[in-house]
């Protein structure tokens, strides 16, 4: 039997994406092993949205090559799809696909020819169709990713997404509908709703909204949770928020990007939105969603960003009191605008900056989870962690461990939280 391994850089579509590959060699009959083992094929499906991820990438097919110098290593994924010739020189490299035409991998794989180097990237952004890559299984997971969603229209003038992943596509909602049953007849409890610009979903279809997704699917038996991937604020008006706050098993967990707490920053970034706008949006979720944990992405270094600019990214950050930010630096994508603009930030400044904020969101992430210390909190149970501890996660995300000798994977139990360290929360589980 051939094996395949598989290597996965970035969001959680390229997870899906990869899920989804995985399960095409599998029923072509292929054997699927870890990475790190010696492979007939080596599949990477690559990340493009920073200097890091292209650079990573890279690293990892070098990897996959040293490991089985006769491998065949095909190449899927972002940066694969914006820089095709770069990634196609890399010393063992056969097969480029870039984001389009993952579904016919195993038929590709299979007809190169010894030592061939084939590019099969095509041109994205005259690409109007969702690529249909189904998922009946998932291993060792206890959530389940459900890509319901392709493309971004927003070109924000930093990011390469839009260039690497076209337009905007929405997935049929009879399609996702039918996965999302047969991952609950398989026994799972939690999905999440992901896309490259989810809050776009049904603009290219007829009379269908994200929020009719949600309502649609909450009425599906077996599932219990449903989360939504990050979502552009401007989505979260009052009008949507009202017609989402009947979804019994939506969680009250919004990754809502940010990116910068200054409108003039904003405005150079292209972000459609003002700081205002954004602290009204977080107001109307925590008026209508009990215990709303509010996370977001924060940029540092943008182009031009003075002190001053800064400055009203920290007091925006404490105003707001987020339940958790993922910080990063701004890295100039080739192909974007703001990576041709004056003001470049030096590393230096970048790095103090990013300190800053993550001290910033610890604070306001900790004063967070103090309010749950004597609550109980309905936990579902992952993975055991070292110590003696199970780990699970609440309806609005936060990391919860108890100590126990009992395997409760993928099982949902009460429990008493008790403290919290650095992010985490411990308690004891509550007998019904």
């Amino acid at each position: 039997m051939k094996t395949a391994a598989f290597y996965t850089l970035g969001c959680k579509v390229n997870q899906y994406e990869t899920e989804a590959m995985s399960e095409l060699f599998q029923n072509a009959g292929y054997d699927i092993c870890d990475f790190n083992n010696k492979a007939d094929i080596y599949v990477i499906n690559t990340c493009s949205v920073t200097n890091m991820g292209d650079r990573k990438s890279r690293q990892i097919i070098r990897r996959a090559k040293k490991t089985n110098p006769n491998a065949i290593i095909a190449v899927t994924g972002c940066y694969a799809q914006t820089a095709a010739d770069e990634v196609l020189a890399i010393e063992g490299v056969n097969l480029v696909i870039g984001t389009k035409d993952r579904k016919n991998i195993v038929s590709l794989v299979e007809n190169l020819e010894p030592e061939e180097n084939i590019n099969h990237v095509s041109d994205i952004m005259s690409n109007h169709e969702f690529e249909e890559l189904h998922i009946n299984r998932y291993s060792d997971r206890t959530r389940a990713f459900i890509k319901v969603q392709e493309g971004c229209n927003q070109f924000c003038s930093y990011c390469i997404i839009p260039y690497a992943r076209g337009p905007v596509r929405s997935r049929p909602i009879g399609e996702v509908l039918a996965e999302v049953r047969e991952l609950a007849a398989n026994g799972f409890k939690e999905i999440i709703l992901v896309g490259i610009h989810i809050a776009s979903y049904g603009i290219d279809l007829d009379d269908i909204t994200l929020a009719d997704l949600i309502i649609a699917v909450d009425k599906i038996e077996g599932i219990e949770r449903i989360r939504l991937s990050s979502i552009e604020p401007m989505t979260l008006n009052r009008d949507f928020i009202n017609n989402i706050s009947s979804a019994k098993k939506l969680c009250h967990h919004f990754h809502i990007s940010l990116q910068s707490g200054c409108d003039e920053t904003l405005k150079r970034m292209n972000r459609k939105y003002t700081t205002e706008q954004f602290a009204e949006i977080v107001r109307g979720l925590r008026s209508s969603f009990s215990d709303a944990a509010i996370t977001t992405d924060i940029m540092v270094g943008f182009p031009g960003e003075t002190e001053t600019e800064f400055n009203k990214t920290v007091d925006f950050v404490r105003d707001i009191a987020f339940a958790d930010a993922h910080v990063f630096q701004y890295s100039p994508r080739r192909g974007t605008p703001a990576a041709k603009r004056g003001g470049q930030i030096s590393p230096e400044i970048k790095e103090m900056r990013s300190k800053i904020i993550i001290d910033e969101t610890k604070k306001t992430r900790d004063e967070f989870l103090k309010h749950f210390i004597g609550r109980t909190m309905r936990v579902l149970f992952e993975q055991p962690v070292n110590g003696g501890f199970f780990e699970g996660k609440t309806d609005n995300y936060i990391t919860v461990y108890v100590k126990t000798s009992e395997n409760l994977n993928d099982e949902f139990r009460n429990v008493l939280i008790e403290k919290t360290l650095d992010g985490i929360a411990y308690g004891k589980i509550i007998k019904k």
